[in-house]
């Protein structure tokens, strides 16, 4: 007796892959620097960046910038290498910059705030809210150190930057939404965390972004540019 053969199923063209957050980040990000050298307006920036969001596969997300430079869409569709999930040994030093601490109390750092390479965080019986979407980052890597005891650490990170996490919880909860940045200098965000009877959390803020984060980074290129020819 003959066997009919099943038809083998097509797998799914890279089109059809479902979209990522960090494939929706980049194009985000190369639509907002279409926006900063005038290649859309600002009513086609929003929509496009609305049906960025809005994209469940990669084929949706490349018709926002086909009509976009080259050079960005191979932004949008290359190969991305992620940042490693520790920071670079050495990198950062073993001393916070700074000690943010709310016993019984509450502690919140937000706005244009410059952050240092270590920040530690204590929340007993209290909360604290670090808030780095408008924050000035001067340091590729930072690291948050977060303990929470009785109590609960948010920390909102903007869109552009890579955001890490290690730690856990007893009798608590320690949550940090993973976010691969699609600028390869963006700052990387570590959170390393303890939280006993509490909560820590770390995920990116929507809509926010550091909007000066290419211009910083081509400064700091010119800058040693400059040392090495002695100006």
């Amino acid at each position: 007796m003959d066997l009919q053969k099943r038809p083998t199923q097509e797998p799914p063209s890279p089109a059809e892959l479902r979209a990522s957050d960090a494939d929706r980040d980049r194009t985000a990000d190369i639509l907002r620097d279409a926006l900063a050298e005038g290649r859309l307006t600002a009513e086609e920036h929003a929509e496009r960046v609305e049906g960025a969001l809005a994209a469940k596969t990669v084929g949706e997300l490349e018709p926002l910038v086909r009509d976009l430079p080259g050079e960005h869409r191979t932004r949008a569709t290359g190969t991305y290498q992620p940042p490693p999930n520790h920071p670079t040994p050495g990198a950062i030093p073993m001393v916070a910059d700074e000690n943010v601490v709310a016993v019984l109390s509450s502690a919140t750092r937000k706005g244009r705030w410059r952050i240092g390479r270590r920040t530690h965080a204590y929340a007993i019986f209290g909360s604290i809210e670090i808030d780095l979407s408008e924050a000035i980052f001067e340091h590729r890597q930072v690291v948050i150190k977060a303990v929470s005891v009785f109590g609960s650490v948010e920390i909102r990170v903007p869109e552009n930057v890579s955001l890490r996490g290690s730690g856990g919880g007893v009798l608590g909860s320690f949550e940090v939404r993973t976010l691969d940045s699609g600028e390869r200098d963006a700052p990387v965000v570590y959170v390393d965390g303890l939280a006993l009877l509490g909560s820590i959390e770390a995920k990116p803020k929507r809509g926010k972004l550091v909007e000066d984060l290419l211009d910083r980074f081509g400064d700091r290129v010119n800058d040693k540019l400059r040392k090495h020819l002695g100006h």
